[in-house]
């Protein structure tokens, strides 16, 4: 049984190898043993005539090939490939001679309506965003919020007074890594989009928002069900499969009767009839993939050689955030200045980033071979002690 135990162990060590090289010079503690394991940095595997600079400007073109093809097809941000696909598959832009592109920076999706719709000579194209946005041939800027009944008026007064055909929305929050939290907000920075898109979008119309797919999602979708003669759910072969995010796709605006469109009231309340949505119409969106099954995989890795036989390469962004909100934090980590001090009290297990000499094993942290053991066999497998036992028990 030990030894059978302990061939499983040994397994598990190149798995675990990599947790000893996050930081050089780090000194990390076992929250249940308290044992203390200096941790060592593991050296990077180096490709021959590749500098570690190249290495990492080219990681992500290996990882993520839509960011990749971004750089070399000449749009701002992957994303520009999800509003390709999904107009592939429902045709949106057929026809629209006036979009409203909301949530726009950095500006990926109104360069794909500028040259859709710009290109057939009438066409106007308004991108609407808090942040300052690089200018684009063909599209009316608006630096403004779109919760404002002035950006609504703003937006009308670019199109002369008429409404407009599409009203698209990629805008989503700083996800917080808690789903009920993130999907909440999504939720509310759609339906302020939906709102503001009663106030500029014909009868008729079409309108696209992010969304993300989760518990309560149906509830949106009856919202959006009151306004829209048809939503659906569109998932873009470039948007990731580990990631909720998705497109509701929504056509033939068509407002309740005697509906007047108000930014100063929330639309999800209980002054909409929600039960005139009967049986499955109410619960159930169809979900349509879109893009060929033959496309790139959004999350798969993909080597850089190119499929002729030329030499990969390296393609700089086509346009950087020109005032992000994390300017400041940039400016600081270049200088060396960024940095967060952690208190003992702050955190369970003392990090220690720079030390003068190795940290001596205080004497109340000092285990029996024995109980080293015992604490790998019995409970939750400790990085820091499974080296440690593995040595002890061989």
């Amino acid at each position: 049984m030990r030894d059978r135990l302990s061939d499983r162990l040994r397994t598990q060590t190149e798995a675990l190898q990599f947790l000893a090289g996050l930081r050089s010079r780090r000194v990390s503690g076992c929250p249940r043993t308290g044992l203390f394991v200096p941790l060592l940095p593991i050296p990077k595997a180096e490709v021959p005539g590749q500098t570690a600079c190249e290495m990492g400007r080219t990681s992500k073109d290996k990882r993520d090939v839509y960011y990749r093809l971004a750089k070399e097809n000449g749009w701002r941000a992957r994303s520009a490939f999800k509003l390709l696909q999904l107009d592939e598959e429902f045709h949106l832009f057929q026809g629209v001679t006036r979009a409203v592109d909301l949530c726009a920076a950095p500006g990926s999706w109104s360069q794909v309506l500028s040259q859709k719709i710009g290109g057939q000579g009438s066409g106007h194209v308004v991108a609407v965003d808090l942040q300052a946005m690089a200018p684009l041939p063909g599209v009316l800027q608006i630096q403004g919020d779109i919760t404002q009944l002035s950006t609504a008026k703003e937006i009308i007064q670019h199109f002369e007074g008429c409404p407009a055909d599409l009203v698209v929305c990629d805008g989503a929050p700083d996800v917080t890594g808690l789903h009920d939290v993130d999907e909440y907000m999504q939720a509310q920075l759609l339906l302020a989009a939906l709102n503001i898109a009663t106030h500029v979008l014909k009868p008729g119309g079409c309108f696209v928002a992010k969304i993300f797919r989760g518990r309560d999602v149906t509830l949106i979708y009856s919202q959006l069900r009151v306004f829209f003669s048809s939503v659906l759910c569109a998932k873009p072969r470039s948007s990731r499969n580990s990631s909720i995010e998705a497109f509701a796709v929504c056509q033939g605006y068509d407002p309740p009767e005697g509906f007047l469109p108000d930014l100063t009231k929330p639309l999800l309340d209980h002054s909409y009839d929600f039960n005139q949505l009967d049986g499955p119409t109410r619960i159930i969106v169809p979900f349509v993939t879109c893009g060929d099954l033959s496309a790139y995989d959004s999350d798969r890795s993909y080597p850089l050689d190119l499929e002729d036989g030329s030499e990969y390469k390296y393609t700089p962004p086509t346009q950087p955030p020109i005032s992000p909100p994390y300017q400041e934090a940039c400016t600081l980590k270049k200088k060396g200045r960024l940095a967060k001090e952690i208190r003992p009290q702050d955190c369970p297990i003392s990090t220690v980033d720079t030390l003068s000499q190795p940290l001596a094993l205080p004497q109340r942290h000092t285990l029996l071979a024995s109980e080293v053991w015992k604490h790998v066999t019995q409970g939750p497998w400790c990085p820091l002690c499974l080296p440690v036992a593995i040595k002890i028990n061989g």
